[in-house]
């Protein structure tokens, strides 16, 4: 008995770990006020805002998308934004406009990926929850930031829906537009590293949370220019620096996947220790399929070159497609 309560007792004693994903901000909320405790705790949001990236993820919001009303293209730039830098895209989700699922999927990602991005719900509507969401999931205040709420004023343009609105004048319509510049914000860490302004000409912010969640807006055109912005903000933490970025080579074959298949197996297991993939991609409906080298080293892919296009009877084409004939018109 006095073994199992020893045992016991050493167990208790031991530190939580899940404690460390708990911002500083929240750590009052839960009773932890050591200032120990809390120093650790709003360093692991600085070591995720200041890690190497090697990995990311894309979370998509909004039931538009899974209701089949809109399309998603964000995920879709996002995986070529990452492939050139050199960010291996791990994994991309989409979740419906609901505050449980937000978190879960929000606190689950931070922990795993060294950069992350979400795409949409920030508007000024009652369905655009992500931001209150994010900030619950960390136990964060949303808080007017000051800068956003200046850019929003200079850069907004005046709708002609509106043309009685005032900035000085408390309204519904300025109600909704300040939900869009209350931000997820741990006032235990310096503000500037938790709001970026990659673009001069636009007020939206991408406001950072734990030190690696980037909350963008799910509109493409914003979307698209606000990741091209933020590379200089992290062009340092990046596996090669120089952006050189992965190398992709794509090898057009006239053979079907099935006698294929032997050989790419064998070479996807003899080139994995060197950090290639092999991929093999049918091309339903069309004359080739696509054999490709995904990997860092350039020098390395292009030496398997000449082998790959002998065992695929094969040619190197620089896009998929680029040698399909045209079709041929019945007379």
């Amino acid at each position: 008995m006095i073994s199992r309560l020893s045992q016991l007792a050493l167990h208790l004693s031991r530190p939580r770990p899940e404690l460390g994903r708990i911002s500083a901000a929240a750590s009052s909320s839960f009773g932890f006020r050591s200032s120990g405790l809390a120093s650790r705790i709003m360093a692991s949001a600085d070591e995720r805002n200041a890690r190497t990236i090697h990995t990311a993820a894309c979370l998509i919001i909004g039931d538009e998308v899974l209701g089949g009303k809109t399309t998603d293209t964000n995920s879709a730039y996002m995986a070529r934004w990452c492939f050139s830098l050199g960010i291996n895209l791990k994994r991309v989700e989409v979740i419906e406009d609901d505050e449980d699922e937000i978190i879960e999927a929000v606190r689950r990602m931070s922990d795993r990926y060294d950069f992350v991005v979400t795409s949409g719900g920030i508007g000024p509507t009652h369905d655009d929850i992500t931001y209150q969401s994010i900030a619950k999931a960390f136990g964060l205040k949303l808080i007017l930031h000051d800068e956003a709420y200046a850019r929003m004023k200079k850069l907004s343009k005046q709708r002609k829906s509106e043309p009685n609105f005032s900035w000085d004048v408390d309204s519904p319509a300025k109600t909704a537009r300040l939900r869009m510049v209350r931000l997820p914000i741990d006032e235990t860490r310096d503000i500037a590293k938790q709001a970026l302004f990659p673009r001069d000409d636009l007020w939206v912010p991408v406001s950072v949370v734990n030190g690696n969640i980037h909350i963008l807006p799910g509109v493409p055109r914003l979307f698209e220019n606000l990741l091209e912005g933020v590379k200089p903000f992290i062009v340092d933490r990046l596996v090669d620096p120089d952006g050189k970025g992965i190398c992709r080579i794509i090898i057009s074959t006239p053979l079907p996947e099935s006698s294929v298949a032997d050989y790419l197996t064998e070479l996807a297991a003899r080139v994995a220790p060197k950090g290639v993939k092999v991929g093999s991609y049918p091309r339903w409906g069309k004359k080739n399929n696509s054999v490709t080298l995904v990997g860092r080293d350039k020098d390395y892919l292009e030496s398997l070159v000449p082998e790959v296009i002998q065992n695929v009877k094969g040619k190197r084409v620089q896009t998929e497609g680029e040698d399909d004939e045209p079709e041929v018109q019945p007379t």
